[in-house]
């Protein structure tokens, strides 16, 4: 040991509850056993507020926003002609970063202050049961004990494929095409699920001429086919060069061009290459392995977060693989943190409780998700054919937009399409499918159907106001009906 590294310095504390990641997942859990009064402690190696707050949601929305917008004045009279020029790329992108506070998290920072959480900036690693070490910027370790529970919000990253040569192409995950500095003349993205699609929009309205490869046979797989297939139609029509069924093979830098090689044979040239082609659990280097679990592993849980197998270790947010979406990760830490402190008080979690505080049921059957595109996708709970893999006796309904008074208001030509699935022994719903402009607002009236399993014959009774896109639900019971 040399005289430095017998300097640095090492202290220990206790808290009630550690938490690693302070993301928004983390920040929740906290928040609520603060309000609890337990002492806190929140661990964090990059910007508190973690990736939505710089990378992802906010960003993304920010940099989608004025291309839905010009997208939906262009179908309307009287304003279309005023909205046929080039988005202010520099504008959009000067917002972007005034909704990410510039990459600075002061703001967050003084937020966990106020709730009276205390902050350990470095990496923090399991070190054994109930205890984490966590390395600070100079090198100094704390080591952090939790009188009940340590949780684990670590959230996912960027997973890139297997190629050669890959690294030294410099390859855009999500993280770079959220926060580039400039709109690149060309860009290839490859994948087809929400980042592809989302950032293709994106950077197609910002001018880019985007090049969108897909594996599979087309877009947006984990919702209904509709889906895909109405988004698909947009992007081409938006000017995407869209193929599908077509897999990357080889990719190069040379001169500052991308190089990307299919195994059609086809060679296609670029300013930069996004893949977004899926995610995984940043739980590589947290520890697992002192407490008996496999590094890099998704971490299963119970209904209350907590591991299974443990009595004190919680898994919340996208690294328990159960809902990878900001919201249900929320949600999830409400009720982490609800459980953590009730266990902490010797207070049973009682399945009787109405408001099931302590148990993250939504995670099963009511997993509302909007995709930002144009047009927007929006569903909550199982696709028919997920629903029809459950056994149970089920019945899509689908009716066109085009059938509401309120769809033409919105905008000329309004293309979309809406489907529940019934299922047919208790009527109520197992799942909703909007796709259309404006249609993301629509979602939160499907979930409470869904969540709260509700009677179709009851909402036949939830009269829709005119005229409002949210007539579609009348025209589902009416096609339901018969």
């Amino acid at each position: 040991m040399t005289e430095t590294d017998s300097q640095v310095s090492q202290t220990s504390q206790v808290y009630d509850v550690v938490v690693l990641g302070a993301g928004p997942v983390g920040e929740n859990v906290a928040d609520r056993t603060r309000a609890a009064g337990l002492s806190t402690a929140i661990v964090e190696s990059e910007l508190v507020g973690g990736e939505c707050s710089y990378w992802a949601c906010m960003p993304s929305k920010a940099l989608l926003r004025p291309a839905i917008a010009r997208a939906d004045a262009r179908k309307v009279p009287g304003l279309r002609h005023l909205v046929q020029g080039d988005l202010d790329a520099s504008a959009v992108l000067a917002h972007r970063d005034d909704e990410t506070s510039h990459w600075k998290d002061d703001g967050q920072v003084a937020w966990i202050e106020g709730i009276g959480a205390e902050l350990y900036r470095g990496h923090g690693r399991l070190a054994g049961p109930r205890t984490v070490t966590v390395t600070g910027p100079g090198g100094e370790v704390t080591t952090l004990t939790a009188r009940h529970a340590v949780a684990v919000a670590t959230g996912t990253r960027a997973q890139l494929p297997d190629l050669p040569g890959l690294a030294a192409v410099r390859p855009w995950t999500s993280r770079e095409a959220t926060s580039s500095p400039s709109v690149p003349g060309r860009l290839v993205v490859v994948g087809g699920g929400v980042v592809a699609t989302e950032m293709a929009t994106a950077y197609r309205a910002l001018g880019s001429e985007v090049t969108l490869l897909v594996r599979g046979k087309g877009l947006l797989p984990r919702m209904e086919p509709f889906a895909g297939e109405l988004v698909a139609e947009a992007l081409v029509e938006a000017g995407v060069d869209l193929r599908t069924g077509t897999s990357v093979t080889a990719v190069a830098r040379e001169r500052g061009t991308v190089l990307v090689d299919t195994d059609h044979g086809d060679r296609i040239e670029a300013d930069e290459i996004l893949f977004a082609t899926g995610r995984a659990p940043r739980t590589d280097d947290i520890g697992l392995d002192t407490v008996g679990l496999a590094p890099g592993s998704w971490l299963p849980v119970d209904d209350s977060l907590r591991v299974e197998g443990s009595d004190w270790l919680y898994a919340v947010g996208d690294a328990n693989h159960r809902a990878l979406l900001t919201h249900q990760g929320k949600y999830q830490a409400r009720i982490a943190g609800a459980a953590i402190a009730a266990r902490a008080q010797g207070v049973p979690l009682l399945e009787t409780d109405p408001w099931g505080a302590h148990a993250a049921t939504a995670d099963h059957a009511a997993v509302p998700q909007v995709v930002f595109t144009d047009p927007e996708a929006a569903a909550v709970g199982l696709s028919l054919a997920e629903a029809e893999q459950t056994g149970r006796q089920v019945r899509s309904v689908d009716v066109e937009f085009s059938s509401v008074a309120g769809a033409g208001l919105y905008a000329d030509g309004y293309r979309g399409r809406a489907r529940m699935v019934v299922d047919l022994d208790r009527e109520t719903l197992l799942g909703v499918t909007f796709v259309g402009p404006g249609v993301g607002e629509l979602i939160h009236s499907a979930t409470i159907a869904v969540a709260g399993e509700v009677p179709v014959s009851r909402l036949w009774h939830a009269v829709p106001s005119y005229p409002t896109l949210s007539e579609v639900w009348l025209r589902l019971l009416e096609a339901y009906r018969g």
